[in-house]
Formats: structure tokens, sequence, C-alpha cells
């Protein structure tokens, strides 16, 4: 396999690189499909690969409006880990970054996961009670986890201020060595690759602009290029949720709001982990391309914007500065925002809807990226049975008219929590 992929490159490299075959689309838009994914992020086009790997579905079509991995997938910062208290949170991250582990392997495509570790620090004595908890009820699950003291917190990060007469005395953290990150836009594109060589069509630039309705069932899509009929839609849009389920005559318990991330210069390796604050909540990791990748909290108000406020930068860097002194001498240089739908109990909203064989997958907040693979793998499993998977079966939209809600806001940065 090596030796094929360097006489490959090099046979490219001959020609002027104006040889390669296309990964992806290209193929004719038809005027019914089995399955309609809307969204060609991360999410739809895993979707979209598992239904074909899992299921052997792959007369489906992903449509996306813009260019794929142009929405939420290639604006977010890229965190993969699954430590999260609530059962139902932790088994679906928990089986995420299993699919993390070999995604490279079973796409042959390489999405650079680095699991480089994951570090939650703590300010107080409550919050290190809180995040014992936390790692206690993850080992129960068999989910690797533990808790870091001042001394060897300063050995997994020593660039980290751990004084105590600072304005955020850390006292030790939370550290999930399995955790970190990977390459968001070769994620799509791998998935892409992935579902186009099983027989999934793509289609960028072919936006949905209402759905077909009769009966209360969804029978298709209309677009700029032509209705299209399907026997089931599925919707992934991130951002645009809320506006697509108003399409569809529904209301979801959600709120939109734009979340600014910012990366500096370039640097030698100087954070080796993925650093995460709550309390003044701030994170921060290094790329493979040696720019520190920072964000904070959203936006306070609601909005369909991508872009965020010096208010928000100053607050995150003084926030960032304090803990990582060095930081004050580096320089930003360029910032962008992401629409992010937040649900009312902080968890996503994966399944049926009021319209029979209308499917959603919202709700994420800050959470899509790492969730991925298992988002796929379940919607796929739910397309194809008729039925939730049992780990998205806590996640379905009827919790919030039932009161089984997956209350987590604690674990990240949620407006409701501030």
């Amino acid at each position: 396999m090596q030796q094929y992929s360097i006489l490959n490159l090099a046979k490219h490299a001959l020609s002027g690189h104006m040889r390669w075959s296309r990964t992806f689309g290209g193929r004719k838009l038809r005027k019914r499909y089995d399955v309609i994914i809307v969204g060609g992020g991360g999410h739809g086009l895993a979707t979209a690969y598992y239904l074909a790997k899992n299921y052997g579905i792959t007369n489906v079509a992903v449509l996306e409006k813009g260019w794929l991995g142009g929405g939420n997938t290639g604006r977010n910062t890229t965190m993969v880990r699954s430590d999260y208290l609530l059962p139902a949170n932790a088994d679906f991250k928990e089986f995420s970054l299993q699919l993390w582990e070999e995604l490279s392997q079973k796409l042959n495509y390489n999405v650079m996961l680095s699991q480089r570790g994951y570090v939650s620090l703590a300010c107080s004595d409550a919050e290190m009670e809180a995040k014992t908890q936390q790692a206690n009820a993850l080992r129960l699950r068999g989910i690797d986890c533990n808790i870091l003291n001042i001394d060897e917190l300063k050995k997994v990060c020593p660039e980290l201020d751990v004084r105590q007469n600072t304005r955020y005395p850390i006292q030790g953290a939370l550290y999930q060595a399995r955790g970190g990150i990977a390459r968001h836009d070769a994620v799509a594109w791998g998935y892409a690759r992935g579902a186009h060589n099983k027989g999934i069509d793509i289609f960028e630039n072919c936006g949905v602009e209402d759905f077909i309705i009769n009966n209360n069932r969804v029978s298709g899509v209309k677009t700029a290029k032509g209705d299209i009929m399907a026997d089931t839609v599925v919707v992934s849009v991130a951002g645009s949720s809320g506006l697509m389920a108003a399409k569809a005559g529904f209301t979801l318990p959600i709120e939109t709001l734009s979340a600014q991330a910012f990366v500096s210069e370039s640097l030698k390796p100087i954070i080796n982990q993925v650093v995460s604050f709550d309390t003044g909540y701030a994170f921060i990791n290094q790329s493979d391309k040696g720019e520190l990748v920072m964000g904070g909290h959203m936006e306070p108000h609601n909005g369909y914007h991508q872009r965020g406020g010096f208010d928000r930068i100053e607050n995150t860097l003084s926030t960032l500065v304090t803990l990582f002194p060095f930081l004050s001498r580096v320089r930003i240089m360029r910032t962008w925002g992401g629409m992010v739908d937040n649900s009312m109990d902080g968890a996503p909203i994966l399944g049926d809807t009021p319209v029979e064989r209308l499917l959603f997958n919202s709700g994420w907040g800050y959470t899509g990226f790492k969730a991925t693979p298992a988002s796929g793998w379940t919607m796929a499993h739910h397309i194809a049975t008729g039925e939730p998977h049992d780990l998205s079966e806590p996640f379905k939209l009827s919790r919030f008219r039932d009161g089984s809600l997956v209350d987590e806001h604690g674990t990240g940065p949620y407006p409701t929590a501030y």
C-alpha cells in the first residue's frame, strides 16, 4: 500500500497534478431516492457512509447548499473526547471515540487523529470534587479518565502557571489520555470519498428550499434544481436546524448563537495537549501547523451570523494569558465564527420529528464534532430499521414533552449555564 501510494504521488506530480480522478460527486441528480440527506457536513456524510457500509442502502443523495464541510464542520476547533458524566452522553461519546480510533484505517483516508490528551482544569476544591466524581463515574463505565494533582499536571503541561497567587489558582485537572484533535476537513473528505465509492450521490450547491409533505409524511424536497422525491429525509444542518424545522411546520426547542474561535501565529510545539478551563471558560490546543487554536463562551445573543465580537476575544484571551503567561507575547492571526444550535438541556436531538419519516440531527451545541462517527452510525441505524439505536434513544425529541431530559450543562459553555 505504501509503495503504491508513493508511485501514485510520483505519477501525479510528473503530470502536473492534472489527472487526479474525482474523489466524490460528478453524478447526475435523479428525481427519486430512497433517502435524502440534507447537509453535507461531517454528520450528514457519516450518515450516508454508514447507510451504505452497514446496511447496503446506496440509493441515497446528500444535498449541500454550499461546499462539503463548509458549515460548522470546517469552523469548529476539532476536539475529540468522551469524558462526560451522565451515562447517555458518556456512552455515546465513548462509542464515537472508539470509531475515531479506527476511522483512518476504515476510510483509507488519514483524518489526522492526534490523541494527545485532554486536560480539564479545576481551580477550587469544589471543582476538584466534581471532577473526581466525574472521573470515578467514567471509570465505572470502563472509560479511561484520571485526576491529576499539581505535580502530575506540571509534568503533563509544563507551560501552565500553577502558582497559587494568580487569578485562577489551579488545584488539579481531569485528564483523558485518549482525547485529542482530528482534522475537520479531512473528516468530511474522507467520509465523502467513502460514501461516493459505495454508490452514494453527493451534490454541492444544491440547497433545499422546502419539504414536500403529504398527509403529515415527507415525500421529498424542493431545490433550485427541481423537486426530488424520497421515502425518508434526514436533516443535518447544524446552525440552520431551526430554519429547516420551520419549513416543515414545527418548532425545535433550540436556540442558535455564534461561537467564535481564533488562531495565533505558528509556533514551535509548546502545548502538547488540549487544555480546557470551565471556570472562565476558555480552551486551547496547538495544530499540526503550529497555530494555537483558542476559543471560549458562545456569543450572548441569538442570531445566524458567523462572526463574534472583540469583547469575547478579550475575555477569552485574558483568561488564557493568566493560565499561560507566554501567550502575552503571541500574535493573533485570524478569527472566525460558526452557527451553533443549543437544545434546552444541552444534549442533541436525534431521530423522529412530528412529520413522519422526516428525521433531524441537531442541537449539538459545542459537542457535535467529537460525535461525528457515532452520530452517523446511529442515524443510519434509525433510517434502516425505523427504530432509534440504543445509544441515540435518550436523545429523541419527545424527551422535552416527557421530561426525560439529558441535562449536563456543566460539561460545556452553554449560555443557559452562565
